[in-house]
């Protein structure tokens, strides 16, 4: 099968689908023939040399996929979440996905919703996981409350703006143009900040703060993140663009009885990632069955223009998820 590698940390250039041993579904595992693949941020940092593969996973790149089911390993068939064999699927990866084939832990699965274009799917696990996993497991969200997110138009942003709206909460968000901020706002945003010309922490505090921040930028944003926080408020950091140091004031986190969190994805465990994706399937399958939530795709190129795509997202202009087809001679 092909499969992509990076030959080098370094640009878009060191990238290069080849030909790669077919994978066999291990015990507990789901062979996955795959349609496309979603490029995340993960994707550049790892081509970079500045992310370390988990232990046990494949250095093909890719964390999420579609596709239809190849194959059962031994014992999913027993597993009440299995897919049928041919059956159009899903799923989150620690890596693998920039290929023909992949397989993936059953548990980190998902029927792909009868509404949703299966290309488009392969843009749903990871920012669904991501949102998920940081503002209801760990933010805690609750309807009504006001959720700040940072990066408005990345894959992140637009899932997240969406699910907050969808969940009934308030939607604040930041970003560097008019023109992304009206995007944000069709997906449901209410709150529009445009950081370089305003200071988010002083719009939040004229609409009384937030309640969560869903934040990508880390320590450059660490002391007005705490500004923005209403009483209560917690911060759930998933990426450090701007810095991974920042100085905290636990003075005002203290008199807030605000919070801050900090968690990775990929490193996950297994029944870490399966525990997520039950809760991804319980909140998110039926917004996206009724069509409350959708996939938002930037574009799209063929696996063999790998180096192309990672040009493109490098650029930081695409709004919403940038994929990969996947299929090769079909």
């Amino acid at each position: 099968m092909l499969a992509v590698h990076a030959d080098r940390p370094g640009g878009p250039e060191v990238l290069t689908a080849t030909e790669t041993e077919r994978p066999t579904p291990g015990s507990g595992e789901v062979l996955i023939r795959v349609l496309a693949a979603g490029l995340n941020r993960a994707d550049t940092l790892q081509r970079e040399g500045h992310y370390r593969v988990p232990a046990g996973a494949t250095d093909i790149l890719g964390l999420e996929v579609s596709g239809s089911v190849a194959a059962l390993g031994a014992g999913v068939a027993d597993d009440e979440r299995a897919p049928s064999v041919g059956e159009p699927v899903m799923a989150l990866l620690a890596s693998g996905g920039y290929a023909e084939f992949v397989s993936v832990p059953v548990g980190q699965v998902l029927p792909i919703p009868e509404r949703i274009d299966p290309v488009h799917a392969a843009g749903i696990p990871e920012v669904a996981a991501t949102v998920v996993s940081n503002l209801n497991l760990v933010g805690r969200f609750q309807p009504g409350e006001t959720v700040l997110i940072h990066g408005a138009t990345g894959g992140i942003g637009v899932f997240a703006i969406q699910l907050v709206h969808a969940l009934g909460g308030k939607v604040a968000v930041t970003a560097s143009s008019t023109a992304k901020l009206e995007q944000a706002r069709l997906l449901g945003a209410q709150i529009l900040i445009n950081y370089r010309e305003q200071d988010f922490a002083e719009v939040m505090a004229e609409h009384g703060g937030a309640d969560i921040i869903l934040d990508t930028v880390g320590g450059s944003y660490l002391e007005r993140n705490v500004q923005a926080l209403r009483r209560g408020g917690r911060i759930v950091t998933i990426a450090v663009q701007g810095g991974a140091r920042g100085e905290l004031d636990f003075g005002v986190l203290m008199t807030k009885k605000a919070s801050v969190s900090a968690t990775t994805l990929r490193d996950r465990s297994v029944a870490e990632k399966t525990e997520i994706i039950d809760a991804v399937r319980r909140i998110v399958l039926p917004l996206l069955e009724s069509g409350q939530v959708r996939p938002v795709t930037d574009s799209i190129y063929p696996l063999a223009e790998v180096a192309a795509a990672h040009a493109h997202f490098d650029t930081g202009t695409h709004l919403g998820k940038v994929l990969l087809d996947c299929r090769v001679g079909d």
